[in-house]
């Protein structure tokens, strides 16, 4: 066995996306540019920090443009947004966002409810703004995010080569990566280990992130699955807000809070500041009264003698399943 340094972890943040868009109380918007702030100075490196749809559709994303300028101007902040179609993208690649991110979904059902197409008409859009930028906006990356990959609240089950179908349209389409989403929370760590292996084998460095909703209680068990494949990029949201509005039954994305323990505790290192992230709820508790926060961590705090992954002993061992990098 060697020794390395701690193997590092991307903490996406996407509560300011996943979870505002998932409330119906619409977060003022000093208070949004403050909280993603916060987040930041915690140490997260990456923020999807909302999504370019119409006010009318979401309000709670009326508000974008602002926040994104806000955003870029954070130093080594990766700001990140989703878009669901092109003219969403046209005014994010505008904006001068570092990512964008597109809804995906593997099932015909859950497309149609979530963006009001087809699953081949969405291919299709997918292959206009890779065009797009490609042409107008080279540098900004675009990621597939493959909805209800591991199942569907409508369709039901679905299959690994359902899954693994949509991602090698993405891939065609030239996307620069290929996330995995469980938006119905019916992934379980089996599933996980079997799904990113097959991304990884069949897409190589296209293979991305994995984003975990809690629904059924298998979150953080699905991140441990994900990890010991080699994804190094993992979707969390402070306080555990979010859940898919267009997939029944669909709650709240994993904890970050709760995620930067167990990877900082398993030794990955996130560079988070895990006591600053928890202040960090104070705005979410100021700006969304009566809005329900999730997290163990939050309630129990750190335990005693705890450390950092990256302040371990030199004769530390490596956390087994810390592979190459499978997202940036």
């Amino acid at each position: 066995m060697s020794t390395s340094r701690p193997c590092p972890v991307m903490v996406s943040e996407v509560g300011p996306r996943d979870g505002l868009q998932s409330i119906r109380s619409v977060m003022p918007t000093n208070a949004k540019l403050r909280w993603i702030s916060a987040l930041a100075a915690a140490g997260l490196r990456e923020i999807e920090v909302g999504s370019f749809v119409p006010a009318k559709s979401l309000p709670q994303m009326a508000d974008i443009r602002e926040v994104v300028t806000h955003a870029l101007t954070i130093p080594g902040l990766h700001v990140a947004v989703l878009a669901p179609n092109r003219r969403g993208c046209q005014a994010a690649f505008e904006a001068g966002v570092h990512k964008v991110t597109l809804p995906v979904s593997v099932t015909n059902e859950h497309s149609i409810a979530n963006i009001r197409k087809t699953t081949g008409q969405m291919i299709e859009e997918v292959r206009q703004i890779v065009a797009l930028r490609d042409a107008e906006y080279p540098g900004i990356a675009i990621e597939a995010g493959v909805s209800v990959a591991f199942g569907c609240t409508i369709a039901g089950a679905v299959s690994d080569d359902q899954t693994i179908r949509m991602c090698a349209a993405m891939a065609e389409c030239g996307v620069d990566e290929i996330g995995l989403s469980d938006t119905s929370g019916y992934a379980n760590p089996a599933q996980v280990s079997r799904l990113f292996r097959r991304l990884q084998g069949e897409f190589g460095s296209k293979a991305g992130g994995a984003h975990f909703h809690n629904t059924r209680g298998q979150g953080l068990a699905n991140v441990v699955a994900a990890l010991e494949v080699g994804v190094t990029t993992i979707d969390s949201s402070q306080a555990g807000l979010g859940g898919c509005p267009y997939a029944p039954g669909a709650t709240g994305n994993i904890v970050t809070e709760d995620l930067a323990f167990l990877l900082e505790a398993m030794g990955y290192d996130t560079g988070i500041d895990i006591d600053a992230l928890v202040a960090a709820r104070s705005i979410l508790s100021e700006a969304l009264p009566g809005e329900a926060l999730y997290g163990h961590v939050h309630d129990a705090g750190l335990p005693k003698g705890f450390r950092y992954a990256d302040d371990r002993s030199p004769s530390a061992v490596q956390p087994e399943g810390c592979l190459k990098g499978v997202a940036q």
